[in-house]
């Protein structure tokens, strides 16, 4: 990583840009409130930015296959600063969610980002370099709501302006000190690469990427499940405040980027990566379900760090064996899809959890280990396929 200026360059615009993106999302509800935004509307809301990335992620990930990288991280950079500057300065309700669309549009950053590091590590580090990338995306979103809570105290909109800042400083990084990692010899060596929305079936249908992609969807589900349910346990049951709350979100989020700053410890150990992703499933199905269970907080907190320690593998290893067993031309295009749909299964496991919660808050934490269980049996068949260098 030392000789990886490439590689530090783009950690520090994916910090930048989840920064950013951390700073709005507690924010979201109190600023829509004076639009006319309610308990309800704002779960539509949220769900606008997934529905609008689960279309637009994996197209922008086939359009870096072919017209590289580097400009549509740029691009989608910008298009993310030009949101937050239509959210400060919206008037009514419909200009709130043209932001949240417009984002999501745009927010395709995360799989291009991916699709950079695939482009030059080798299968060996490639776990490792996507286990930075994952820490620097976390880094992001831990810090960013503390500093969005702090900056609320300038005015609402004022964050919002601050993130349009942070998104333009990610722009302009990105076109004068990023390098293209998908040149045009390798873009000519690829061939032509038409994308259809049908990639977004055909994927899952692939023996390894098909099953890492379903794995990743059902284990984001489980983790936006188990959020709610937090929000929901710590507020009703705990009775503590909301800097509590933050201060304690902030401290789960902290034990999955040490995890994965650990990556290169875990690939030295175990030969499989499929290995690695089934033992921390099974730990963080274990700790889940033990937290339904829990009515204090220090076992509640206790089973709530080993899940979110070890949850904290996931994305490094699934993302590795989708790029493992990928075409290199396609790698943008499929690396956006298993984005998509972890982008529907964030949208889907608040619902659940919220309809769940009638019958006790609980339950949202044992539906959450189902997901997770679901996912832990899929991992055997990762495991059972991981050699096979086919798509």
């Amino acid at each position: 990583m030392k000789g990886d200026k490439n590689l530090w360059v783009l950690i520090c615009v994916c910090v930048i840009n989840s920064l950013g993106f951390g700073i709005i999302v507690p924010l979201l509800y109190s600023y829509g409130k004076k639009f006319g935004v309610t308990e309800q509307t704002i779960g539509f809301l949220t769900a606008s930015f997934s529905i609008a990335q689960f279309f637009a992620t994996p197209l922008l990930g086939a359009i870096s296959d072919k017209w590289g990288r580097k400009p549509v991280l740029a691009i989608s950079l910008a298009g993310t600063c030009l949101s937050f500057l239509l959210f400060a300065t919206a008037q009514n309700i419909y200009m709130l969610f043209a932001a949240r669309i417009l984002d999501g549009l745009t927010g395709g950053n995360i799989s291009v980002a991916q699709a950079m590091i695939s482009d030059t590590a080798t299968a060996d580090d490639r776990a490792k370099k996507f286990g930075y990338l994952s820490s620097a995306f976390g880094f992001g979103f831990v810090l960013g709501p503390a500093i969005g809570g702090l900056l609320s105290k300038f005015g609402l909109t004022f964050p919002f302006y601050f993130a349009a800042g942070i998104a333009l400083m990610g722009t302009l990084a990105t076109v004068f000190f990023l390098k293209e990692t998908y040149t045009e010899d390798k873009r000519k060596q690829g061939g032509k690469n038409t994308f259809t929305f049908t990639s977004l079936a055909t994927v899952v249908k692939k023996p390894v990427i098909g099953t890492a992609v379903i794995t990743s969807f059902l284990l984001a589900m489980g983790q936006f499940t188990m959020i709610i349910g937090f929000q929901t346990f710590s507020v009703d049951q705990l009775k503590i405040n909301p800097t509590q709350i933050g201060l304690f979100y902030a401290g789960f989020g902290i034990t999955g980027i040490i995890m994965q700053l650990c990556v290169p410890f875990f690939t030295k150990v175990f030969s499989s990566k499929s290995v690695i992703l089934l033992l921390s499933t099974m730990l963080c199905l274990v700790a889940m379900f033990a937290t339904g269970f829990a009515n204090g907080f220090i076992f509640f907190a206790a089973c709530l760090f080993v899940y979110g320690l070890f949850n904290g593998l996931r994305n490094p290893m699934l993302n590795a064996i989708i790029a493992d067993h990928n075409d290199p031309k396609r790698q943008g295009e499929v690396l956006g899809v298993n984005q998509s749909y972890a982008s529907i299964g964030q949208t889907l496991g608040p619902v659940g959890a919220g309809l769940i919660t009638a019958i006790s808050v609980h339950a949202v934490f044992f539906l959450s280990a189902f997901y997770i269980l679901i996912g832990f049996l899929l991992t055997f068949r990762l495991k059972s396929k991981e050699k096979q260098h086919t798509c």
